[in-house]
């Protein structure tokens, strides 16, 4: 390995942002509350976010996540129809009043479950892909699992449970949360204001305030019982960044809106994502025995560093890569990795990898081309 030192000092660049569990600049009344960054995954604030409480609704993001990575692995259609059963149109709460033996295709039920919160149609699909409601809470506690959530532990698809065993934090709610938004066909549904179903007889309007007068809003669960209070996971998108804000057991209705207001205006008015594909140009690797002489390396897509906004210290790169490869190179495939600095300080490593792939030379090939080199 051949230790490439490129040092580059990037113009409007900041250090990055730690994790921050008490950020003098916020204040929000809610008990819990945590405010992240989506595409890194990075925690900007959190106040008692690993607390055990009642998510209420909020519960159905990881219904919802299910939903959408079936549609996007194929297994599931969004013109696939529900067929309601007595015990989803027997749901209280939230609901659109599903009639026994009532169809609908999967994207009308995901739309009714985001917009107006429904508790039948939440459960007709949970039905619809597990059998049970049971099973289908197997599905979310094994997903939940598999996330890292480990202050985690689903009884119902929708929320409506009062047993203490029926429990989320604010970090866990994230989690989920950014990973339903990395499926991007749950956003034309978690954006719509107002809409209808039923050749539009039944009108729809969301629970969620935030997507009518906050600009950006792109999401995406609201939550309320008499026992978890006022719950919400509260997305929003500028320029390219977005940032979820989760606020739990809020006392009123206003106050969650506003405290997930307060986190998300926070965060887009102090920090900016910034990419180091845009300020750094790779030399590329020697691949041997490959059908090409060189491969690119190139930072992963929607790669970026985290940074607060008006400082004066800048960001300095030292890449670790080898001075050669062998064939065959996929792509993708990892070539090393770059450390960020800021203050002499690594703060950050990124991966680094293939652009292209590479295939090995034949036995022909490499015939050919010792031949020719003996030639010339």
């Amino acid at each position: 390995m051949k230790r490439i030192l490129l040092v580059l000092a990037a113009l409007f660049l900041l250090p990055c942002v730690p994790v921050r569990a008490d950020a003098p600049a916020l204040d929000v009344p809610v008990p819990s509350a945590l405010l992240m960054e989506r595409s890194t995954g990075e925690i900007l604030y959190e106040k008692n976010a690993y607390e055990h409480l009642a998510p209420a609704s909020v519960t159905k993001v990881m219904t919802m996540l299910l939903v959408a990575e079936a549609v996007d692995s194929g297994t599931l259609s969004l013109e696939d129809t529900v067929t309601a059963s007595a015990r989803a149109a027997s749901m209280g709460g939230s609901q659109i009043w599903l009639e026994e033996g009532e169809r609908m295709s999967v994207g009308e039920m995901l739309k009714c479950v985001a917009v107006v919160s429904a508790n039948d149609c939440c459960v007709a699909l949970a039905e619809h892909m597990a059998g049970t409601e049971e099973a289908f809470v197997a599905r979310m506690n094994a997903r939940a699992a598999e996330l890292g959530m480990r202050d985690t532990h689903f009884l119902s698809c929708s929320g409506l449970s009062d047993s203490e065993d029926h429990y989320s934090c604010a970090r866990d709610i994230a989690v989920m949360s950014r990973e339903l938004l990395g499926h991007p066909m749950i956003r034309q549904y978690t954006t719509i204001w107002m809409d209808s179903i039923r050749n539009g007889e039944f009108g729809l309007s969301n629970t969620n305030k935030l997507i009518y007068y906050y600009d950006g809003a792109t999401g995406l669960k609201t939550g309320f019982t008499s026992k978890a209070m006022y719950c919400l996971s509260a997305s929003a998108e500028r320029d390219g960044i977005e940032y979820i804000a989760v606020v739990l057991h809020g006392a009123s209705s206003a106050e969650r809106f506003e405290s997930a207001k307060t986190l998300l205006s926070y965060a887009f008015a102090n920090y900016t994502l910034v990419s180091p594909a845009e300020q750094n140009a790779l030399p590329p690797v020697e691949v041997r025995l490959g059908v090409s002489d060189a491969v690119q390396p190139v930072f992963p897509e929607n790669t970026g560093i985290l940074m607060e906004r008006g400082g004066a210290a800048s960001l300095k790169y030292e890449y670790t890569l080898p001075e050669s490869v062998t064939a065959p190179v996929v792509q993708g495939q990892s070539l090393g990795s770059v450390s960020v600095l800021a203050g002499g300080k690594v703060v950050r490593t990124l991966p680094v990898v293939a652009a292209q792939s590479v295939e090995r030379l034949s036995l022909w090939q490499m015939f050919c081309r010792v031949t020719l080199g003996l030639v010339t």
